[in-house]
């Protein structure tokens, strides 16, 4: 079972679900993101960065697509709408990480981390935006070594978030780096923050890094792909027949 297709509203292009973002219309006429597409109703999707949206949204080309898309002009976009946008993918990735960290799938702390490296059991690698640089850099080596990939350039990720924001999301102090030791929770995260982070695009990321040993499924991109799925609920890829539609 494969995921359905749908097609950018601004672009054209088409794409995964999960490779986009879907908007909806609240009752009140005003158009949210709903990143985990679960919410009821008609949705249009979108599949630009943060950058491409603001432009669309500023030469009235957003308010065009969406009147189309919902088949009404009676709508209200937020002057705030990537930035929306953005805070929900936040959510939906720090949720992840949450889930992920109850289930016993993370480890934090410098020396565990490193010995799970080492010894070969290392699927991710995660790093605050304020770790050392050296912190960093040793456990990427220790990675190396354990993963039989030395010389490479496989490395942690430094996720665009500070250690208190993360230390929140994992209910743990000082988180500074996470490990995570399952692979499908590997996979689970990096679709998660590849969406967020394809959306607030380079400028707001952290420094690129080499990301996971597995590799974190990527999708077809819709222009500049924003990785997509949400509303209130538990994050998690809904398989389905492949289908052709713009809407749903």
């Amino acid at each position: 079972m494969s995921d359905p297709i749908r097609t950018c509203i601004l672009s054209r292009d088409e794409s995964p679900r999960d490779g986009l973002i879907r908007l909806v219309l609240a009752p009140d006429g005003r158009v949210l993101p709903d990143v985990r597409a679960k919410a009821p109703g008609r949705g249009a999707w979108i599949g630009v960065d943060s950058a491409a949206l603001a432009t669309a949204q500023q030469k009235g080309k957003l308010r065009g697509a969406l009147a189309r898309a919902f088949k009404t002009g009676d709508i209200a976009i937020p002057d705030d709408l990537p930035q929306l946008i953005a805070a929900a993918l936040e959510r939906n990735a720090l949720d992840r990480l949450g889930l992920e960290a109850r289930s016993g799938m993370l480890l934090t702390g410098s020396d565990r981390i490193e010995e799970a490296a080492r010894s070969g059991k290392l699927h991710a690698l995660y790093h605050a935006a304020d770790a050392a640089e050296d912190g960093r850099r040793k456990l990427a080596q220790a990675w190396r070594v354990g993963s039989d990939k030395e010389g490479s350039d496989l490395g942690g990720l430094v996720l665009p978030i500070p250690r208190p924001i993360l230390s929140m999301a994992l209910g743990r102090e000082n988180v500074v780096h996470i490990g995570v030791i399952d692979r499908m929770a590997a996979g689970r995260l990096g679709d998660a923050l590849d969406r967020w982070r394809r959306f607030i695009g380079p400028d707001l990321n952290g420094s690129p890094q080499s990301e996971t040993l597995m590799g974190a499924p990527t999708h077809a991109s819709c222009a500049t792909a924003a990785q997509g799925a949400s509303a209130p609920g538990i994050p998690g890829h809904q398989p389905a027949v492949t289908t052709h539609e713009e809407f749903e």
